[in-house]
C-alpha cells in the first residue's frame, strides 16, 4: 500500500480513471466526498464499480470509506457495498479499538449474508481524526484480525481539538499536537501488526513538498501515503518503493546472519550489526515484496 487514492464514490468520471492512476489502492469515499443527499446514489455508482472493476486483471485494491459509526449512515453504507466484494473498508473517526471490533462484527454478518469468504474485507482504521481515539490508542492492539493498516489525519483532529493552524508557518512542518498523533499511529500499528500508513499532503500542487514529507514519512517507517489527486501517486509509490542499494544492505545482513546462525553481532562493510538490524532488514525485504505485488497487479 504505497499509494492509496481517495475517490469521491459517486464520481463516475473520476471512477473510471481509477484503474489507470497507478495507485496501490483506491479509496472510494462514501463519507466525507457525498452530500447526504447523494448517499444512497454514491452506494449504488460505489457497488457497481466494484463489481465491474473486481474481474480487471490489473487492479488497484478497492477499499471504501464508510461514514462513521456514530453516524446515521454506516449500516446502509455495508448494506449497499458488500454484496460487491470489496477488498477493504476503510472506517473513519474511530474512537477506539472497539469501533474496528463493531465494524469487523457487522463485516462478518455482512460476509455471511452476501456469501462471501470469511474474513475477505479487511480494515484501515484513521485512528486519530478524535481526540479519544488518541487516548484508547492502544486498544486498536488485538482489535481485529482484520485491521490491515491504520492510518492518521489532521484535518478533523484540527476541528475537535480547535487548533486554528496543523502546521507551523512554513506550511509543512506539523505542530506538536499533529506530531504526536503521527507518531502514535505510526507506533500503535507496528504494534497492531498492521500496515503504518502517513496522512495526505493537501497541496496537490506542491510535488516538492509532497515528496519531502513521504520521504520523512518512509524514513521513520510508514510503508506508504494517501493521496488526493492522481498526481501525487507516481511520487508516492517511488519514495515507497525501497531502493536498490537498500535492499542490497538487507541481503547481506540477512545471509550473514543465516550463515552464522548463532552470532548475535556480525561485521558487515566495516560496520557491526545486530539483531535490530536483521528484523529492520527483513522489514524491507517484506516491503519490496509487497511492492512487487502491487507492480505486478497495476
Amino acid at each position: 500500500m504505497r499509494s492509496l487514492l481517495f475517490i469521491p464514490a459517486d464520481d463516475e468520471k473520476k471512477l473510471g480513471k481509477g484503474v489507470t492512476s497507478g495507485a496501490d489502492v483506491l479509496l472510494l469515499d462514501l463519507e466525507d466526498a457525498v452530500a447526504p443527499s447523494r448517499k444512497a446514489d454514491a452506494r449504488r455508482i460505489c457497488a457497481d464499480y466494484i463489481t465491474a472493476t473486481r474481474g480487471v486483471a490489473k487492479r488497484p485494491r478497492l477499499f471504501v470509506r464508510i461514514n462513521a459509526l456514530d453516524t446515521p449512515y454506516w449500516a446502509d453504507d455495508l448494506a449497499g457495498i458488500v454484496a460487491a466484494g470489496p477488498d477493504g473498508i476503510m472506517l473513519p473517526k474511530p474512537r477506539g479499538g472497539a469501533d474496528v471490533h463493531t465494524l469487523s462484527v457487522a463485516l462478518d454478518h455482512a460476509e455471511q449474508g452476501a456469501g462471501l469468504a470469511a474474513s475477505h474485507i479487511k480494515i484501515i482504521a484513521i485512528a486519530t481524526e478524535t481526540p479519544i481515539s488518541l487516548l484508547n490508542m492502544a486498544t486498536y492492539v488485538g482489535a481485529s484480525a482484520r485491521l490491515d493498516g491504520l492510518t492518521w489525519g489532521a484535518e478533523d483532529l484540527s476541528a475537535a481539538i480547535g487548533a486554528r493552524s496543523n502546521r507551523e508557518a512554513d506550511g509543512r512542518t506539523w505542530t506538536s499536537p499533529f506530531r504526536l498523533a503521527r507518531d502514535m499511529c505510526l507506533m500503535t500499528a507496528v504494534a497492531a501488526g498492521a500496515l503504518p500508513i502517513d496522512t495526505v499532503f493537501v497541496n496537490f500542487r506542491d510535488a516538492e513538498g509532497l515528496r519531502a514529507e513521504a520521504e520523512q514519512a518512509s524514513r521513520d517507517g510508514f510503508v506508504g501515503k494517501m493521496a488526493i489527486h492522481p498526481n501525487q501517486v507516481e511520487i508516492l509509490n517511488e519514495v515507497f518503493t525501497p531502493k536498490p542499494d537498500e535492499l542490497a544492505m538487507a541481503q547481506e545482513i540477512i545471509a550473514a546472519f543465516r550463515d552464522n546462525p548463532n552470532a548475535g553481532v556480525v561485521g558487515i562493510r566495516g560496520k557491526m550489526i545486530d539483531k535490530a538490524h536483521l528484523a529492520l532488514a527483513e522489514r524491507l525485504m517484506g516491503r519490496a515484496a509487497l511492492a512487487n505485488a502491487n507492480r505486478s497487479a497495476g
